[in-house]
């Protein structure tokens, strides 16, 4: 597991961690790439089919299509919103065509499940995919029953994440109170609005050994000063929160 926070392994910074996540007993995490490792690649799988779903939409080449998909995706937050705002679509047939995904590279993850049991207070899935594709993954990795809800882009009304009203929305629906709060995610920019809120934030970044075909920007931010927490190890981490 890695960790650049200054002095992390310090008796002093293993006692602030301690402190810090002894007052939380919400938990809330994000779904592709984050409760599953970046090296299942089973996002890279989604991605291709945006991609065709753009080209046959617009009727462009791959190469444009891919390259509107991935500007829509890093302006808007989704392409889907992307394709909202500027081409007028409604969602139902995209959201449907680009999770129907074969979800058997994900493996049982029994390690991640038994960390995530040992958590005090409620665990919730909070995606800018779909609950469906939510309970597959979770099925998949053998986790389902641990959480008490999956939070996803329908019920943030199609606005996704990092925007500040989907945090709002999700959390005045849960009843989370963020001072009481943990977000873990892949992307640093969706750990801003928490860190404001007062939540303790992770950022969980791909292995040091694997490679993963990740955007550069969806890798930049491991510096920010709204990640608390930087781990490429989400299931060792979080038995370290309770084995101190």
């Amino acid at each position: 597991m890695i960790d650049t926070r200054p002095a992390f392994d310090t008796a002093e910074a293993l006692a602030a961690r301690r402190d810090r996540f002894a007052r939380v007993d919400e938990w809330i995490f994000d779904l592709d790439n984050t409760l599953y490792p970046a090296h299942t690649d089973l996002f890279a799988q989604v991605d291709v089919k945006i991609r065709d779903f753009v080209q046959k939409l617009l009727g462009s080449t791959p190469d444009e299509a891919q390259r509107l998909q991935k500007d829509y995706y890093r302006r808007y937050g989704t392409t889907l919103r992307g394709l909202m705002i500027e081409h007028g679509i409604t969602p139902d047939d995209f959201l449907e065509y680009v999770h129907d995904i074969d979800h058997s590279v994900v493996e049982p993850d029994p390690d991640l499940g038994r960390a995530i049991e040992r958590l005090p207070g409620r665990k919730f899935i909070m995606t800018n995919g779909t609950r469906k594709h939510a309970e597959k993954v979770a099925a998949r990795l053998g986790i389902t029953h641990h959480f008490t809800d999956i939070f996803d882009i329908v019920a943030a009304d199609l606005l996704p994440k990092p925007h500040r009203e989907t945090y709002d929305a999700f959390l005045a629906k849960a009843g989370i109170v963020p001072a009481r709060a943990a977000m873990f995610e892949d992307l640093s920019r969706n750990l801003a609005v928490p860190h404001t809120l007062g939540m303790a934030t992770v950022l969980v970044v791909p292995h040091g050994a694997r490679e993963v075909l990740r955007e550069a920007w969806e890798l930049e931010g491991r510096e920010d000063g709204h990640v608390d927490w930087l781990t490429d190890d989400l299931a060792a981490f979080l038995h370290g929160l309770i084995d101190g």
